[in-house]
This record gives structure tokens, sequence and C-alpha cells, in this order.
């Protein structure tokens, strides 16, 4: 009798496919909408990293005018002769962009050098149309041997729009001390040269006369053209 209930038993060979398998395949999207939905979320995820940049760019450019305001650096006035001998204030440069370097007409290299790299920066500067004329300028930090003749003498071997400054020692320490430029002279030789140890920056003087930056020696004169552009572009007043 057990024999005879076997058959009865048995399993099928087969278990039943699962529905799932059955399932008819996902439609995909044709290869032009894939490629649109793939752009349209690049050119979004771009838009916000654009945001974010120009987000963050624009802190740091509002900390720094509160760092410039604290700081004050290049607020005081300045009396000085010009190497024609007219007097100039430092709210003759109003409204200008300025490049400004402090030296000596005695230096033997660096101060050449540097004021050789300002002018080829505002030369470059001078090639690209709309942009607003820059104004170099130069200052002594030696006013006892550059007078307004030695001043003059010595610009002349630069850009034509080169304008120098000297003045009392007095004066010059007061636009020294507007710009913090250190300077302190050495001790004389048998012939009575000496040299004059100073501050040796670039600085870049925006249209309402205060300090936007300053380029070390290490700062070719391309790389400080590119900045100037740079703040020119973005260049608001500090001062309401």
């Amino acid at each position: 009798m057990f024999r005879a209930l076997l058959p009865a038993l048995r399993l099928p060979c087969r278990l039943p496919t699962p529905r799932a398998l059955h399932s008819p395949a996902p439609r995909r999207l044709p290869l032009g909408r894939r490629v649109a939905v793939v752009a349209a979320a690049g050119a979004a995820a771009g838009a916000a990293w654009l945001y974010l940049r120009e987000e963050k760019a624009r802190r740091r450019r509002a900390r720094r005018r509160e760092e410039l305001r604290a700081l004050a650096l290049g607020q005081g006035d300045f009396q000085l002769l010009d190497q024609e001998g007219r007097r100039r204030c430092k709210a003759d440069f109003r409204g200008q962009w300025v490049l400004l370097y402090f030296g000596f007409t005695h230096c033997p290299d660096i101060c050449p050098e540097e004021l050789e790299k300002l002018s080829r920066a505002v030369r470059l500067l001078e090639r690209e149309p709309g942009l607003p004329p820059v104004q170099p300028l130069f200052i002594t930090v030696d006013p006892e041997r550059d007078d307004v003749a030695a001043v003059g003498r010595y610009v002349r071997d630069f850009h034509p729009r080169l304008l120098g400054l000297t003045g009392s020692p007095e004066e010059v320490r007061a636009a020294s001390s507007a710009y913090r430029v250190y300077a302190s002279a050495g001790p004389k030789d048998e012939e009575g040269d000496y040299i004059v140890d100073h501050t040796i920056f670039i600085y870049l003087l925006g249209p309402d006369g205060l300090f936007l930056d300053y380029y070390g020696r290490n700062k070719t004169d391309a790389q400080i053209a590119h900045s100037v552009r740079r703040h020119m572009d973005s260049y608001e007043p500090v001062l309401e």
C-alpha cells in the first residue's frame, strides 16, 4: 500500500518560474534623451559651483574692504614735489589707478629692476583697449641726495609717464609713514656714498587713493598686470 502512494507524493521535476522573471524589461530612454539629462545635470552642477565660487569671492572682497578700513593704509595725505618742481599731493591722483614704488636714485640694482618691472607692467596694461590708464609713481626715500633735478634725470630711464616725487626729509618721512615704508640710511663710505635699506614693494592704489595690493620681488610684470586687471574688474570703493 505504501508503494502505491509514492507516485502521488512525487514532486514535480520543475519548479514554477517566478512571475517576476517573466516581467517585461524596463524601457530605456533614447540615447538623445539620456545625453540631454546628463547635460542638464552637469549644467546645474556647474551653475551651483560658479555660484559658490562667486559667493566666496564676494565674501573675500568684503572681508578685505573691512581689513583695509581697519588698517587705513595710505589714507594720510602727502605734500611732495615732482620732477618739474610742481607741488603734488595725494588728492591729485584721486580717480586714477596708481602703481607706486619707494626707492632712491643711487640704488645700484634693486630699484632699477623693480622700476623697470613696474614700467613693463604698465605697458602691458596699456596694450589692452578699454582699461583705464595706470599712473606709475616713484617716491624717493633719500631726500638728502634726491632733489628735483636728480629725480628728473632718474625717471627718464623708465616709463615716459613715470612721475618722480621728492621733498624735504620731513615730507618724505610723512609719505613713507603713510604707506608703512621702512627706510634707513647705512654708514657712509670714504667717498660719502651710502645705501638706503628700505621696503621693497610695488603698491597698487585704487581710484579712491587707498592701498589695494602689493607685489614683492618674486612677482613678474605679467603677474602684476594680471592682478591689476583683476582688481579693476572687481573694484568697489572702500571709502563711502
